[in-house]
């Protein structure tokens, strides 16, 4: 059997394990179009409450994974939907995607909405509520907010004139956007099963294209009808260490809710220090029941007046093996290895630079080349030319990994909470170049360090105080 029938015939396998079971009753129609893998379902049509037929089919989405394509047609009265549903379990983590649209380029990039996402227009501070699932375009998704309010103006005008009112810039800036005169303008999609998604490119740099990962709250657990322990909440976070202070060294376990399946299991928790750098947390969670897996690194003190830069020029396997601190809110970029990871992707990471790079690797080539695509044909729409440039992409990087090629890696930290091992401290490590900057107004912002506030707060914390007693009085 060749590779692609043997790919063929792994999808045929997930498509049975998937939809099977749902349509083996008494009376169901199952048919199967060999040469396309569409499967016709007989259904009852929502409008009429008529037999109609639904045809589904099992499509690989390049950077994504499987998907199932639904479309029901209804022959007595002729109506019709489509859908979507993911043909992956939920996510062991929630995702969120935030996109500057600034070009006709964006406008076009593939949406995927599962029925948990919410999609929202940031520049304009609204948003589409969770609904029906569908694979869809940026420019689709804002013709749908745009034809739902504007659909109900007139019926708004009489009934609610405030609210009239209020939608009237929003619709118009709707209208400006679809005419391609509202560029640039930012809109992220946000799902907590993690089975959403919106298209990335190959040229995506900077701040433009964010992927966020983020474990689930038992409350957005609960929603999912994937909640174990009812009680489980009131375990979040707390801890009765025996010492007043936590002693480093020594490891902490903290009873929690697994992101992965909802049951009850523990966080261990250790204070490091690092030398030359500072003390540090690590997190690590292990599921007994679902064999979930995960660490992570939280450092701590005082926020700092500027952020930190630091550049390391790789030259051989030594370099490969020094220790690399990441922290959750630094942006890694290498242009040698045409590699750029922004904050949040990886979490915080407290491994070696060989480490780091392979996380990189094997996240990216999860997304693109499904773990179980034995072809590496990356989906069922993926370019040749895309394909090849990924390819060559995956062989430089595992190049870097095996110590083959040079490289220069640079870590931004707008908290100062990154770190590389300095190899000849306490003396001069040329290899590595560290300078401070300024913070953006962006990333003042996106931290929340513009509406903190550390000096005087003891006088506003009065101000209640005082008022209520002259009442009182």
């Amino acid at each position: 059997m060749s590779t692609e029938e043997d790919h063929k015939a792994q999808l045929d396998a997930q498509f049975d394990a998937q939809l099977g079971s749902q349509f083996e009753k008494p009376g169901d129609l199952v048919e199967r179009n060999e040469d396309t893998g569409v499967m016709q379902v007989e259904s009852l049509c929502m409008n009429c409450h008529k037999n109609g037929v639904t045809r589904l089919l099992l499509l690989r989405v390049p950077f994504f994974h499987e998907i199932i394509l639904e479309s029901f047609e209804c022959e007595h009265c002729h109506w019709k939907d489509n859908t979507i549903k993911s043909a992956s379990q939920i996510q062991e983590k929630g995702a969120k995607y935030t996109l500057d649209v600034e070009n006709e380029t964006d406008f076009q990039r593939q949406v995927i909405r599962s029925d948990f996402s919410v999609f929202k227009v940031e520049s304009l501070g609204i948003e589409m509520p969770k609904g029906s699932s569908q694979m869809t375009t940026v420019e689709g998704v804002i013709q749908t907010i745009h034809e739902s309010l504007a659909g109900e103006q007139d019926l708004r005008k009489e009934q609610a004139p405030e609210l009239h009112d209020a939608l009237v810039p929003i619709i118009a800036g709707l209208k400006k956007m679809l005419d391609r005169e509202g560029f640039p303008f930012q809109v992220s999609l946000d799902d907590p099963t993690g089975n959403s998604w919106i298209a990335p490119t190959t040229t995506d740099s900077g701040s433009k294209y964010k992927r966020r990962d983020y474990p689930r709250t038992h409350e957005q657990n609960e929603e999912l009808g994937i909640s174990g322990d009812p009680d489980a909440v009131k375990n979040e976070g707390v801890t009765e260490p025996e010492d007043a202070e936590i002693v480093p060294g020594q490891v902490y376990s903290l009873p929690s809710e697994c992101p992965g399946c909802a049951k009850d299991c523990f966080t261990n928790m250790k204070q490091i220090e690092i030398p030359y750098f500072k003390e540090v947390i690590v997190w690590g969670t292990a599921c007994e029941h679902c064999g979930y897996k995960s660490s992570e690194v939280k450092t701590g003190g005082e926020v700092p007046e500027k952020g930190k830069r630091i550049t390391l020029t790789v030259e051989n396997e030594v370099d490969l093996a020094r220790d690399i601190l990441k922290s959750d809110t630094c942006a890694l970029h290498s242009e040698e290895l045409e590699v750029s990871v922004q904050p949040g992707t990886l979490g915080g990471r407290f491994t070696t630079v060989e480490g780091l790079l392979t996380e990189i690797r094997d996240q990216l080539r999860g997304q693109i080349f499904d773990v179980d695509d034995t072809t590496g044909s990356g989906g069922d729409s993926m370019a040749s030319s895309d394909k090849e440039k990924w390819e060559r992409f995956f062989a430089r990087l595992d190049s870097a990994i095996n110590g083959e090629l040079k490289f220069v890696i640079t870590l931004e930290d707008p908290m100062a909470n990154s770190y590389v091992q300095d190899l000849c401290a306490p003396a001069i490590d040329h290899q590595i170049k560290t300078e401070e900057y300024t913070r953006t107004e962006e990333e003042e912002e996106e931290l929340g360090l513009k509406d903190m506030k550390v000096e005087g707060y003891e006088e506003d914390e009065k101000k209640p105080a005082e008022e209520a007693a002259e009442q009182q009085s």
